[in-house]
């Protein structure tokens, strides 16, 4: 069976205005997704699961789903903040769902093989889908064996300011043995360095391994999941603002040794629009991956 490739999108109707501004950033309008989607297909991925928010699932229907319906199964799932366990309480004045792993959560009735989940703003580039795939694949049947791609910091960082990333370390067999958020990396004075919990400036080297949100995982982190989520909401119910984040479960299902997670080396350059300075470098960077064969000029005919 061939692993399924979970697309959160559950942010984007606040993103670009209900859809209707879908960035067309390639040489015939692709978007970011464009890409993804078409980078799955050809490392072998078999479905596309997306997770969206009611109210916009008529436009996203319209403008995403029935483009990449030809091409690769797809299915939609909902991210809602008062889908909780039965019995969970929270603050009703809470206005955002509760973060990636709830997003993630909200695949476990229709994903049974191993997945990749990815953001759908991100480009991850091809060599990353293809590390992914690989792994998912082999890992059919499995569980507890999950995997991250594990970017070199130094292709992940923008020109036009700072940025936040999850900075891994691995111990001598590539298994993550933490990722811990952190803020302000950027290059200065030809040296990658971020700022820690104290204030101070701490230099990292080129190729640290940092998290993108893109991870593989057997179905059983569904369970895992939903155990964890009953908890942190016993926990932090009442906190408008808490979120159920991804990194924050791989790690205990690590430190508790329930779980491994492989860091995947990839070789690709991670793209974003982080700021809106970025949106030109980044048609360029991508034309560039046309005129090198990389993509073809239209990607979906």
């Amino acid at each position: 069976m061939k692993p399924t490739l979970f697309v959160l999108a559950a942010g984007m109707g606040s993103r670009y205005g209900g859809l209707k501004q879908l960035d067309g950033l390639g040489p015939n309008g692709e978007t970011i997704m464009d890409y993804s989607i078409y980078d799955a297909v050809r490392a072998g991925f078999g479905k596309v699961v997306f997770v969206i928010r009611h109210s916009f699932e008529q436009d996203f229907r319209e403008k995403v789903v029935n483009k990449y319906e030809k091409v690769i199964p797809v299915e939609v799932v909902f991210q809602e903040i008062d889908y909780v366990p039965e019995g969970a309480t929270y603050n009703k004045e809470r206005v955002k769902p509760w973060g990636t792993n709830h997003a993630l959560l909200m695949g476990k009735d229709v994903i049974k093989e191993p997945f990749a989940i990815i953001n759908a703003d991100d480009f991850y580039g091809k060599e990353s889908y293809e590390v992914l795939a690989k792994f998912l694949t082999e890992k059919e049947g499995h569980s507890n064996e999950y995997c991250m791609v594990g970017y070199r910091v130094c292709n992940t960082l923008s020109e036009s300011g700072s940025v936040s990333r999850g900075v891994c370390e691995v111990d001598a067999e590539n298994n993550l043995t933490s990722v811990v958020e952190r803020t302000s990396i950027e290059r200065i004075d030809n040296k990658i360095q971020f700022v820690d919990e104290n204030g101070a400036s701490v230099e990292i080297g080129e190729n640290t391994p940092v998290s993108m949100n893109m991870w593989g995982f057997t179905p059983d982190y569904f369970e895992h999941s939903e155990a964890f989520f009953k908890k942190f909401l016993q926990e932090n119910g009442d906190n408008l603002k808490a979120e159920f984040y991804i990194p924050t479960l791989v790690n205990e299902l690590v430190c508790n040794q329930t779980a491994s997670c492989k860091v995947l080396d990839t070789p690709a350059k991670w793209f974003g629009v982080t700021y809106a300075e970025d949106r030109p470098q980044f048609v360029e960077k991508i034309n560039d991956l046309v005129e090198k064969g990389i993509y073809p000029k239209q990607l979906w005919k």
